[in-house]
């Protein structure tokens, strides 16, 4: 999944809403600290990480099948 935003960066637990890859901040915040999600193919337990344009954000939970892909883009004016 291709994720546009239109400022230079968002933190990772926004971008895991933004992209309803999570329904709160709270499933995030467990997400990212439990070592779930990965920034760049490197796992990421900051979960203020500032994302920019280009980045690759992945979600791996492999005992429950899921793996979650997002691109991020800046949004042209």
């Amino acid at each position: 999944m291709i994720v546009k935003i239109k400022t230079d960066h968002i933190r990772l637990d926004q971008l895991l809403k933004f992209a309803a890859i999570v329904d709160s901040g709270g499933l995030a915040k467990h997400l990212i600290r439990d070592g779930f999600v990965y920034l760049n193919g490197t796992t990421c337990t900051q979960r203020g990480k500032k994302i920019f344009s280009g980045d690759l954000v992945e979600v791996i939970i492999a005992k429950e099948g899921i793996h979650e892909r997002v691109e991020v883009v800046l949004e042209e004016k």
